[in-house]
């Protein structure tokens, strides 16, 4: 073993100093420290050689490595870099959502008599699901149909009254002209007979009894004229008692459109087409009417054709959407768990009008037809959403990409066997496929398994894919 460094001695302590000792005790000393002192470097000296011959062995075995790994040929699988049309697109997580959802209430309440459909059954628009008792409400119905007749008849007897009273008039007008006539014959008999006493005649009395006459028939005149007044009046009356007729009548006829609604309302109908959810009620149990609760509603039909898919994207892809669907309606594809290989095809049909401050996300929706009925209300799927198309694109699979300390690069296996490191910068990835926006050409080939054990400039053996026919 190499002797330990030794402690730091001071030197002055070499010095001469004066001492009582004598003089060959120092002579003795200072050797002994200089031996000390020289050991001690000595094996400093040791220990960088061996630090260094270590670091020469380790570069060596290191480039042997190297060299090794480039005469050696390497296992690879590859794929070659293709030219192609890929779409651009935005990924996203959506929940499906129906595109309408009616809770069936009942109306009127009363006892169920009657379920005409299976829970969780398709439904058309108009279709017979329930029906309730009717009695109490047909007989409603006969009730307003008897107030009805029963006012009708009122109709007609005020009706009659008016011909009454008009008659009535008629009638007093008809006084009038004769009590008229017989007025104007007194007075004309009383001129002539105040004449007569003027030229002495006839005597007095007989000229007043005259006018008396003529002034009992204007009397009589006046009477009848106030008598068509009143018969005047009493057509009025009568008019007046037929309106109120027909106001009733007008009434009964509403209480009897009402009754028919309220009796339209035993029937239920469905109004809308859909898929019908959990059967609350079953035939004989009692329906309230107009449920205030959404429990207590008879079913729950949701409209699934078609259907919504709501899903979020970043308020910073906002910019992109206007863009692009400035050119028209956007595609949509919904993929189903375990079913992502057959997406079912949309287009974006709403982009609500503000962004959500907590999440900074905006929300938008895309109608599906569903006519397979691949979509369920409240399901989880993966959303694409196709903005516009990049022609003439270089593509690689992803697992080609690496990355290192100067950027992403893939290994390209030139035509003499060989593999270059490439640096390149790639674009958007799309179904496993990558692209390449710079260092790539089309028809080139790239490692896509077995990158880990290449180095630039290693010769490799190019093995078929796994699950490929060679």
């Amino acid at each position: 073993m190499l002797a330990p460094f030794p402690q730091i001695v001071d030197m002055r302590c070499l010095a001469p100093v004066e001492t009582t000792k004598p003089s060959s005790l120092a002579a003795q000393i200072v050797p002994r420290f200089q031996s000390i002192i020289q050991r001690g470097r000595l094996s400093l000296l040791i220990l960088s050689l061996a630090y260094l011959c270590s670091a020469c062995n380790a570069s060596e075995a290191e480039s042997t490595k190297k060299e090794a790994g480039k005469k050696r040929a390497v296992p690879v699988v590859v794929a070659t870099a293709t030219q192609k049309t890929i779409p651009i697109q935005l990924s996203a997580t959506g929940t499906v959502e129906a595109y309408s959802t009616v809770s069936v209430k009942s109306q009127v309440g009363g006892q169920l008599t009657g379920v005409y459909f299976q829970q969780g059954q398709n439904v058309n628009k108009g279709d017979l699901l329930f029906k309730i008792d009717s009695r109490p409400l047909q007989a409603a119905l006969m009730q307003a149909n008897a107030a009805k007749a029963k006012d009708l008849a009122l109709v007609k007897q005020a009706q009659a009254n008016v011909l009454k009273a008009i008659a009535d008039v008629n009638q007093a007008k008809a006084n009038v002209v004769k009590d008229k006539a017989q007025a104007t014959n007194a007075d004309v008999q009383a001129q002539r007979y105040a004449s007569l006493l003027n030229k002495g005649a006839i005597s007095k009395e007989q000229a007043q009894q005259y006018q008396t006459t003529a002034e009992a028939q204007q009397a009589t005149v006046k009477a009848d004229q106030g008598g068509v007044a009143n018969a005047q009046a009493a057509v009025a009356a009568a008019q007046a008692d037929v309106q109120n007729a027909l106001a009733a009548v007008a009434s009964d006829e509403a209480a009897i459109d009402n009754a028919k609604v309220q009796l339209s309302y035993t029937s239920i109908y469905a109004p809308i087409a859909g898929r019908t959810g959990s059967l609350k009620l079953t035939q004989g149990n009692l329906v309230k009417a107009n449920a205030a609760n959404a429990e207590d509603s008879l079913i729950t039909i949701s409209q699934i054709h078609p259907i919504y898919v709501n899903f979020s994207i970043p308020q910073r892809l906002l910019p992109d959407i206007k863009k692009y669907s400035a050119n028209g309606k956007l595609e949509v594809d919904a993929l189903p768990p375990k079913d992502a290989g057959h997406p079912v095809r949309g287009e974006l049909t709403f982009v609500d009008s503000g962004v959500n401050t907590q999440t900074g996300t905006i929300q938008l929706k895309g109608t599906f037809a569903n006519a397979d009925e691949r979509l369920f209300p409240g399901q989880f799927v993966n959303v694409v959403l196709k903005l516009s198309e990049e022609p003439n694109a270089i593509t690689v699979p992803s697992q080609a990409v690496q990355s290192g300390q100067q950027g992403q690069f893939v290994y390209v296996v030139k035509p003499d066997k060989t593999a270059e490191m490439r640096p390149i910068s790639v674009g958007d990835t799309v179904k496993n496929e990558t692209v390449i926006k710079q260092g790539l050409k089309s028809g080139e080939q790239v490692v896509i398994d077995g990158q880990f054990n290449l180095v630039a400039g290693a010769i490799v053996q190019v093995k078929p894919e796994v699950g490929s026919k060679r």
